[in-house]
C-alpha cells in the first residue's frame, strides 16, 4: 500500500558507463532534434532583419482575442485531462477487473485502439456529419434546422474521443501490475470492495492517473484539426490561431510566439504531477513470491454497469466509423446519396505513393519510437545522471507545441547545411519520434514506479 515516502535511487548507477553512454547518446539525439530546431525558431521569431527585436509581438501577445484564445485552450485542455482520464481509467479498470472473456477485451481494445490510428480530425468530421446543419441524425433524422455544433462542447467530446486511449494504454498495465493480494487482504481485514477501491487501488493507480493527465492535457494543448474544424469563432484557441497568424496574416513571429505560450501551462503541469507523485511510494512489484489470489474487484452489479458503459461508448465510436465508411461510399453525403467508387478509385491511383510513403516512414518510426520512449522512460525512473530531471522535461517539449510549428522549426534547422535533410523521409521520422514520443515515455515511468529497485539489484 502507498507510504509517504520517496523511493530510494539505486547506488552508483550514475557511474554505470553504460548508462551514462545512452543518456549521452539520448541528449545528443534531444539537443539536435528538439533544442536545436526551436532555438533556430526563437531565433527567428526574437530577430528582425538581422537584429534583435520585440517590435509587433508584444501587440499579437497582448490582443484581447489572443489573450481569449489562451485561456480557452486551458479550459478545453484541463477539460480534457480529466474527462478523458476519467474514461480511460473506467476502460482500463473493466479491461483488468472484469473478468472478461478474451473475445471480448479483443473487442474493446479495437475499439479504443481505433481513434488512436486516425487521424485527429476523423472524428470532428464525423460529429460534423452527425450533427451539422443538414447532418444525419439532427436533419435526416430528427428534422432539425439551423442547428450548430460548433464551439466547446462539441471541441471536447471529439478530442476526448480521440485521445483517451492515451489514457487506456497507460492505465491499463498500471491496473494489472497491482498485486491483487494487497486488495485482497484489506478485503478479508472486513473493508467494502468500494472502500479497497478508494483507499488501495486509486491511490496506487496516482502515477498512471497523472502521466495519462499529463499527456491529454498537453495533446488538447497542441491539437490543431478538431479546433480548427468544431471550435469555429465562438471557442479559438492558441493553435488555430497561431496557425492563422502565420498563414492568413503571414506572421511567423507573431504565429510562433503564441506557440511557444503554451509551454508555460505545460511546464506547470509537469511539474505539478511530478510533485504529485513524487510525495509517495508506488512498489507493488517487489518479486517476492507470494503468490496471487484472484481478487474480485467488482460485485455483479457493478461489472454489469461497467460492461454497459464501455459498450455504449464503443457503439458511438463504432458509429463514427460506420458513418465515415457510408459517406466514403456516397457522392456527396447529404446532398447526393448514390452510391460510388470513385473516391476509393482515386485514392488507390493518385495516392497509392503516398499510401506507400506512409508506411514506410510508420514502420520505420515505430520500432525507433519505442525504443526511444522504452529507454529514455527506464533511464530517467531508475537511474541516477547528470541532467536526468531535465532530460526529462525537454522531451515533453514539442509534444506540448503545435505540429505546424514543430514542422516550421524543423524546416527552418534542416533546410540548409550542415545538416540539410528537408524532403528526406528521416526528417519526417525524426519528427514523429521527438513528437510523440512523450507516450511511451510517461507510460514507460508509470509502469516502471511500481517495481522495486531491489529486483535490479539482486
Amino acid at each position: 500500500m502507498s507510504a509517504a515516502a520517496t523511493a530510494p535511487r539505486a547506488p552508483g548507477a550514475h557511474r554505470d558507463p553504460l548508462v551514462a553512454g545512452a543518456a549521452f547518446a539520448l541528449w545528443a539525439l534531444l539537443a539536435l532534434f528538439v533544442v536545436y530546431p526551436l532555438a533556430m525558431l526563437l531565433a527567428r521569431v526574437l530577430t528582425d532583419q538581422g537584429h534583435f527585436s520585440l517590435a509587433g509581438l508584444a501587440a499579437v501577445l497582448t490582443d484581447r482575442h489572443q489573450i481569449r484564445a489562451f485561456w480557452n485552450s486551458l479550459l478545453l485542455g484541463t477539460l480534457v485531462g480529466l474527462v478523458g482520464t476519467v474514461l480511460g481509467f473506467v476502460f482500463a479498470f473493466t479491461a483488468a477487473r472484469g473478468r472478461l472473456p478474451p473475445w471480448m477485451l479483443g473487442a474493446m481494445d479495437a475499439s479504443v485502439l481505433l481513434p488512436l490510428v486516425s487521424p485527429p480530425f476523423t472524428t470532428a468530421i464525423a460529429m460534423i456529419f452527425s450533427f451539422g446543419p443538414r447532418g444525419l441524425i439532427t436533419y435526416d433524422l430528427l428534422g432539425l434546422k439551423g442547428v450548430t455544433v460548433y464551439g466547446l462542447s462539441s471541441t471536447l467530446f471529439s478530442e476526448v474521443i480521440t485521445y483517451f486511449p492515451i489514457a487506456y494504454l497507460t492505465l491499463r498495465p498500471i491496473l494489472a501490475g497491482i498485486d491483487s493480494n494487497i486488495e485482497g487482504m484489506a478485503l478479508s481485514l472486513g473493508a467494502s470492495r468500494w472502500r479497497v477501491f478508494r483507499t488501495v487501488t486509486l491511490p496506487l493507480s496516482i502515477p498512471g492517473l497523472a502521466n495519462a493527465f499529463l499527456l491529454l492535457f498537453a495533446a488538447s494543448l497542441a491539437d490543431f484539426a478538431p479546433p480548427l474544424i468544431l471550435a469555429g469563432n465562438q471557442f479559438p484557441v492558441l493553435p488555430t490561431q497561431a496557425f492563422l497568424q502565420i498563414t492568413g496574416m503571414f506572421d511567423l513571429r507573431g504565429g510562433a510566439a503564441l506557440s511557444f505560450v503554451l509551454l508555460v501551462p505545460a511546464l506547470i503541469v509537469f511539474l505539478l504531477q511530478r510533485y504529485w507523485v513524487s510525495r509517495r511510494f508506488y512498489v507493488t512489484v517487489t518479486g517476492k513470491g507470494a503468490g496471487t489470489a484472484p481478487f474480485d474487484s467488482v460485485s455483479p452489479g457493478v461489472r454489469n454497469l461497467l460492461l454497459a458503459f464501455c459498450l455504449l461508448v464503443a457503439l458511438a465510436i463504432a458509429y463514427f466509423y460506420v458513418l465515415l465508411l457510408y459517406a466514403s461510399l456516397v457522392v456527396a453525403l447529404g446532398a447526393n446519396h448514390a452510391l460510388t467508387l470513385q473516391h476509393y478509385k482515386v485514392i488507390f491511383t493518385d495516392g497509392v505513393k503516398a499510401i506507400r510513403d506512409t508506411l514506410i516512414i510508420a514502420g520505420l518510426a515505430m520500432p525507433l519510437g519505442g525504443l526511444y520512449g522504452v529507454l529514455l522512460g527506464y533511464l530517467v525512473t531508475k537511474k541516477e545522471f547528470l541532467g536526468r530531471r531535465s532530460m526529462e522535461l525537454v522531451s515533453m517539449i514539442n509534444y506540448a507545441l503545435p505540429g505546424t510549428i514543430v514542422g516550421i522549426a524543423y524546416l527552418i534547422a534542416f533546410n540548409d547545411p550542415p545538416i540539410e535533410l528537408t524532403g528526406t523521409a528521416l526528417i519526417i521520422v525524426a519528427c514523429y519520434i521527438f513528437r510523440y514520443g512523450p507516450t511511451g515515455i510517461r507510460a514507460t515511468v508509470a509502469l516502471l514506479s511500481q517495481i522495486d529497485k531491489s529486483l535490479e539489484e539482486a
